[in-house]
């Protein structure tokens, strides 16, 4: 099956099969996964998988979609960068020739084959209004053109049943583990580590393109009201004015730094999900990737000079006053449904 009419998901496995093992290897050595509670059993296990087993063509066969993206999403920032910057104010919405232009710029001296093909897979998982052209480039380049994948793939579900690997039963226990967290929450409210749960396969962009591929015409136009958790009601407003506000603000960091262990916090910019009077529920927006991160969608639009990433975790900063954080902007509707 072409490219052009292959699933989104077949088309990063068969990228995995294609690229070069060692790189995919370094990227995901990069990763510190040792007992993260930050990145979910569906994302950490199977990487972790990878970084002892060694074995990509498995990983490309067998793993979660959620774990390939993540991975994906990692090698191809950098080269999607590049390609941001070579197709300039066309970046948003380029037509095939300007996307083949930019391509073919940058390939060789700037990014490699196996790089574009990156960027391509990655923009067709995603949704990108590119996408089209994306699987048209891959169908028409014999440089770019994918392996089959073998004959018996085991799709997207976590385990194969017949699995009794110690790491695939670690998968099962976390499953289990939120399938009773799910159950035993408040019926008015749910908590959002188990509405992540039954969404671990799309992230927070794809999850936008989904629903405009759905075909519900106001999908997109109706700002999504935020979930919260019980005890993040008590204090904050998901309806307050600030929520889908982008702040300059104070944010403080996970750890000390042993360096500078007097530095306990960084000035950076930061999503509003919820507010109240003299406090901001935040997503702190960074330069670098990580699997609890996704593409903040809004960056050239509010003036960031560089592509970023808007973190999963949401940080509860107290004592903050109007005066105390500067505003950059807000996102609409579209910008808002796709990063909850």
């Amino acid at each position: 099956m072409s490219p052009s009419t292959s699933s989104a998901t077949e088309i990063v496995r068969r990228t995995f099969l294609k690229i070069e093992s060692d790189a995919v290897l370094q990227a995901v050595d990069s990763l510190d996964l040792r007992g993260s509670g930050r990145v979910s059993a569906v994302i950490g296990v199977p990487l972790r998988n990878l970084q002892q087993r060694r074995d990509v063509a498995a990983f490309a066969s067998s793993a979660p979609v959620a774990a390939m993206r993540a991975l994906l999403e990692l090698l191809a920032m950098a080269p999607l960068e590049k390609l941001v910057e070579a197709l300039g104010d066309h970046s948003e919405n380029p037509s095939h020739d300007q996307l083949a232009a930019a391509v073919d710029q940058l390939l060789g001296s700037e990014i490699t084959a196996d790089e574009v093909i990156e960027v391509l897979a990655f923009a067709i998982i995603e949704g990108f209004p590119a996408a089209p052209h994306c699987r048209r480039l891959l169908a028409e380049r014999p440089e770019f053109e994918l392996p089959a994948l073998p004959e018996v793939v085991v799709t997207s579900t976590l385990v194969s049943p017949k699995e009794t690997d110690p790491l695939v039963r670690e998968q099962r226990r976390a499953r289990r583990e939120e399938e009773k967290k799910r159950k035993k929450g408040p019926s008015s409210v749910r908590p959002p580590r188990p509405v992540k749960a039954k969404t671990t396969e799309r992230s927070s962009v794809s999850r936008a393109v989904a629903t405009r591929n759905e075909g519900s015409p106001g999908a997109l136009n109706e700002r999504r009201r935020i979930v919260l958790t019980p005890i993040e009601l008590e204090r904050f407003d998901p309806d307050h004015p600030l929520a889908g506000t982008v702040v300059l603000v104070d944010v403080p960091f996970d750890a000390v730094d042993p360096d500078v262990p007097e530095i306990k916090s960084k000035e950076r910019p930061a999503l509003v999900v919820a507010a109240c009077t003299d406090g901001l529920l935040i997503r702190a927006i960074y330069s670098n990737p990580s699997p609890t991160r996704s593409t903040f969608q809004a960056w050239r639009r509010l003036g960031f000079d560089h592509l970023s990433y808007v973190d999963g975790t949401r940080i509860a900063l107290t004592g903050v006053t109007p005066e105390s954080f500067k505003r950059l902007g807000r996102l609409n509707d579209q910008e808002w449904n796709a990063q909850l």
